[in-house]
């Protein structure tokens, strides 16, 4: 189980480098992250199912905390999550800001809620501007009037038997794997995984990607528009040059 697996050597961007990156969707920094040939382009980013429950335009960026929980059972030992205090130290060695990141381990019957706003109001304590989990979350007002931007699988009224199994260890999220310190951007369109080392470059190359994008979406919408001259943007539009 244990928990001391949190990222030491974890790099760490200045609030102006992590700005820079928050002007632009997760769409165009997935395609920025493309050009570096990093990663194959079907990893580093969720599959459909999450639902972003806080807020329709909201965005979090941020370095992940993991756990895993399970509901179906009462907990063996430990508790229940507010009982915890094991992963207070784990999740204060990650930087700022934080991102509380959740994976059940347990069927969808006996499914209870991984947060709600009590537990949300001790991650925002611990630094964490929201959560993602493949968990159901409830107390949906309480959590947006604390300032977390929650993802989640779905609602439900009840936690039902909800407790910590482990934490500061990889986990998966809709086929997302994430592991202690990685930092993720997610808004209403998912979740993308940032490598760390090319970070700080993806704003330039976003900005360039938005500014073609713009030409061909401006020439597509233009009274002039011609299958001539859009043939000529999109040749001169190669996203990776």
């Amino acid at each position: 189980m244990d928990h001391d697996n949190a990222d030491s050597q974890t790099q760490v961007l200045t609030p102006k480098q992590l700005e820079a990156i928050r002007r632009f969707n997760t769409c165009t920094i997935a395609d920025a992250i493309e050009c570096f040939n990093v990663r194959l382009s079907n990893e580093g980013f969720t599959c459909p199912g999450l639902s972003l429950v806080t807020g329709p335009d909201e965005r979090i960026l941020g370095y992940a905390g993991t756990f895993r929980v399970k509901s179906s059972d009462p907990p063996v030992t430990g508790g229940r999550f507010a009982e915890r205090t094991d992963w207070w130290s784990t999740i204060e060695r990650l930087p700022r800001p934080r991102i509380a990141v959740f994976q059940k381990l347990h069927e969808d019957a006996g499914e209870g809620a991984c947060i709600g706003e009590v537990h949300g109001a001790i991650l925002k304590a611990f630094g964490c501007d929201g959560v993602i989990t493949d968990c159901s979350v409830r107390d949906v007002p309480g959590l947006r009037k604390l300032g977390l931007t929650v993802f989640a699988k779905s609602v439900m009224v009840s936690q039902s038997f909800m407790h910590i199994l482990d934490f500061g260890t990889p986990i998966e999220i809709f086929g997302l794997t994430v592991r202690p310190g990685d930092l993720l951007y997610a808004d209403c369109h998912g979740v993308l995984a940032i490598p760390i080392g090319i970070a700080a470059e993806l704003p330039e190359v976003a900005k360039r990607i938005s500014r073609q994008d713009r030409s061909i979406i401006d020439l597509c919408q233009a009274p002039d528009f011609s299958p001539k001259k859009l043939l000529k943007t999109l040749r001169e539009n190669k996203q990776c040059s």
